[in-house]
């Protein structure tokens, strides 16, 4: 394991995306604003919020993003590749993301992590099993699309969801983005008061490319924050 490196600004977490043939899974972010930089390709971005469902096209240079409570997915016309620039970097890995099952699969944290696994009987990841997880999330998105109190009740049943993840996405929060929030006020201060020591800490920070893309919601990912932090290099 390497030592861990600064936090990306903001504590933002940094991906690439190469969205799969056919589309990615639709699913929502319940704490998390969500940036797509359109490096590649091109394709579009399904929404649906309580405004109704709308479409976005994606070339490159586009830059798009999507608050808390938009159901959403990529579609590729064309190798469409995305920098996704996610806030408080680590909450969609901590559970800050639910997928628009049909109801039956939102009852419980168990049925939904049944509905949401992609590991084969060894364990190991499966792209077939991804792309069956993404059907079933669009049979539920599908039903979502044509009914008002329908999405009203995945939203409820999304939160109650993700409700035993709170204590630990409060913790990311206040140790990452609110933290260098804070140091940044401390600067501030000390730039105030005629004191400049924080410049002489400076430091220099680089990563690579995730070794191994991971199967996503959306597409193939590399995660540059794990690597950031030194949990795996692929």
């Amino acid at each position: 394991m390497t030592v861990p490196l600064p936090d990306f600004p903001g504590s933002a977490g940094i991906t690439e995306l190469d969205v799969y043939p056919g589309g990615g899974t639709p699913h929502l972010h319940l704490a998390c604003t969500e940036c797509y930089v359109v490096v590649g390709g091109s394709g579009s971005l399904e929404t649906l919020t309580s405004s109704g469902p709308d479409k976005t096209d994606l070339t490159p240079g586009d830059v798009v993003w999507f608050e808390p409570g938009t159901i959403h997915r990529a579609v590729s016309h064309g190798n469409l590749k995305v920098v996704v620039v996610m806030q408080n970097g680590g909450l969609p890995e901590a559970g800050d993301a639910v997928m628009t099952f049909p109801p039956d699969h939102l009852t419980s944290p168990e049925a939904y992590r049944a509905a949401a696994s992609i590991l084969d009987a060894a364990g190991r990841p499966s792209v077939d099993l991804a792309r069956r997880r993404r059907d079933l999330a669009l049979e539920g998105f599908h039903l979502l699309q044509e009914s008002a109190p329908a999405l009203r009740e995945f939203h409820r049943r999304a939160a109650a969801l993700v409700s035993g993840h709170l204590p630990r996405w409060r913790a990311a929060v206040e140790s990452g983005p609110l933290a260098q929030a804070r140091r940044t006020l401390d600067h501030i201060d000390a730039l105030a008061a005629g004191r400049s020591d924080h410049l002489g800490t400076a430091q220099v920070a680089k990563i690579g490319r995730f070794a191994e893309p991971r199967l996503g919601m959306c597409g193939f990912l590399s995660p540059y924050d794990l690597v950031r932090r030194g949990e795996t290099t692929g």
